[in-house]
């Protein structure tokens, strides 16, 4: 398995030689590698088996370093580097030749973030190179918030993994960029589109595509557990299954289930928080994956604030899931 540690001189060196480390955001654990280096990348790929339509985000530590790899910055644009970075927004942007096309999955535009992590940042300092870094699982699978999650997914595949703690925020970045001339949020995230407008204004919102998407993070089906993923009303789905007598694990926003274990429930907020259940949910889902069930049953929080980035991730957790509940019966572990 990886080390895991706070080194950051060793951190550096791992990253220098080409190889990939395990890193700390405030929104989820990313795998990083050399976001300039095509063989860096390519380990990147390979690792998560992530496919290659799918494009990566190129972290940096300041604002000032994006031109090194980005030919040029729309005002609107900058505008909201300058009041959210560092922090949970990811910006689409015309990128120059030195970056890869396997990080843009072949497109003319770069994703790019400053993470608001300062072991990170602290890290991103010393190199003399942005870093491309997914979140650091297999792909479609549960992002992680903690370095142990890392570990237990790709802790064979990688030599270091960088502990920054659990994850302030708990859910990927909001990417947005431009589109015919209008400011656009390509992928709901750990930034509140309110807040984003309260700088440029109204803004588009886009749907996620199912293949080869326009930023990181669209695909139709993603953030899944290895069960069945199940949302609706959860009275009534846990009645269904307790009479079909099919084991399930229920991921509820605040709500308690007398009829359910206490230890095959969780709840994302008791005091119905949606900063606090964002932060709860990858680990919350993991918790429940782990489980001697069949089925996880969950249910959409409020569709306001940061519970229409959470509700977006239900939503692809439970694509290849919703259409297929009848054909869920007893499975034998």
């Amino acid at each position: 398995m990886a080390i895991i540690g706070t080194d950051l001189g060793l951190a550096a060196e791992f990253l220098a030689a080409g190889e990939l480390v395990g890193m700390p955001t405030e929104t989820v654990y990313g795998l990083a590698g050399n976001a300039l280096d095509p063989d860096a990348v390519t380990k990147i790929f390979k690792t998560k088996n992530r496919p290659s339509f799918d494009p990566l985000i190129v972290h940096t530590s300041d604002i000032s370093k994006v031109t090194d790899f980005v030919e040029e910055f729309p005002a609107s644009l900058r505008l909201l580097a300058e009041r959210f970075w560092p922090g949970p927004l990811t910006l689409l942007l015309p990128k120059k030749k030195n970056v890869p096309d396997l990080v843009t999955s072949g497109l003319d535009t770069v994703a790019v973030r400053v993470p608001r992590h300062e072991l990170t940042l602290r890290l991103l300092r010393q190199l003399p190179f942005p870093l491309a870094a997914p979140s650091a699982n297999p792909f479609g699978y549960i992002s992680p918030t903690k370095a142990v999650h890392v570990n237990d997914q790709l802790g064979d595949k990688i030599p270091y993994i960088l502990d920054g703690g659990a994850c302030e925020v708990g859910l990927e970045s909001t990417i947005v960029g431009m589109l015919d001339g209008e400011v656009t949020v390509f992928r709901l995230g750990g930034l509140e589109v309110k807040k984003i407008e309260s700088i440029v204004g109204k803004v588009k919102v886009m749907a996620h595509s199912s293949s080869n998407p326009q930023s990181p993070g669209m695909l139709k089906s993603h953030y899944a557990p290895t069960k069945p993923f199940l949302i609706g009303n959860l009275s009534s789905m846990i009645k269904k299954y307790q009479e079909k007598e099919v084991p399930f694990a229920v991921l509820a926003f605040r709500a308690f289930f007398d009829t359910v274990e206490e230890g095959k429930q969780v709840q994302l907020s008791l005091d119905g928080s949606l900063e606090e259940a964002a932060k709860n949910l990858f680990a919350a889902m993991r918790t429940l994956d782990s489980l001697n069930v069949s089925v996880i049953l969950s249910e959409y929080l409020p569709d306001e604030g940061l519970g229409k980035a959470i509700n977006d991730r239900l939503k692809r957790a439970a694509a290849e899931s919703m259409d297929s509940d009848e054909d869920i019966r007893i499975q034998t572990f």
